[in-house]
């Protein structure tokens, strides 16, 4: 064997190696964009469960879904209520932190991310706060009387004094 084909045949083997590296790093990616992609929304929970009402008042006040968040609540929950929260933009989302169930009540810890406006040089920027939703058992179902502030949204006007 000649000196320039055993130059060749090294030239070769970096060359394919190279591209099989190249080759995996396009597999990941791809693998990784599909995850990120198909996620999708949390699975619901049992609607009849204090968290699952939380959930799907939560997903309705996020939706700016008024009359249906408003469906969750007690008559005392309306009745007290103030109108929306207007003092920022609307959570993001919702993380279920526990539930203490009870015979009759309820409390389900929530975190409440908020995007913050604009973004800064990293990207955009989020903050959380822990907070829970006090709940009552009316008529064999779940109802919440006391959500979060962050979480309000009901249709009655604010008392003129």
């Amino acid at each position: 064997m000649d000196e320039s084909a055993a130059t060749e045949r090294t030239e070769r083997r970096p060359d394919r190696i190279l591209l099989a590296l190249v080759g995996v790093v396009v597999v990941l990616v791809v693998v990784a964009l599909a995850v990120v992609f198909s996620r999708g929304e949390p699975a619901p929970l049992d609607e009849a469960s204090p968290a699952g009402v939380v959930q799907r008042y939560s997903r309705a006040v996020i939706d700016d879904d008024v009359p249906a968040a408003e469906s969750f609540l007690t008559e005392g929950a309306r009745s007290r209520c103030s109108g929306s929260y207007y003092g920022e933009p609307r959570p993001a989302r919702v993380v279920l932190v526990s539930t203490t169930e009870r015979t009759d009540s309820a409390t389900v810890r929530v975190s409440i991310v908020h995007a913050a406006q604009g973004g800064g040089p990293f990207g955009p920027s989020e903050y959380e706060t822990e907070d829970a939703f006090m709940l009552l058992k009316v008529n064999g179902r779940w109802m919440i009387d006391q959500p979060p502030y962050p979480l309000l949204a009901c249709t009655q006007a604010p008392v003129k004094q």
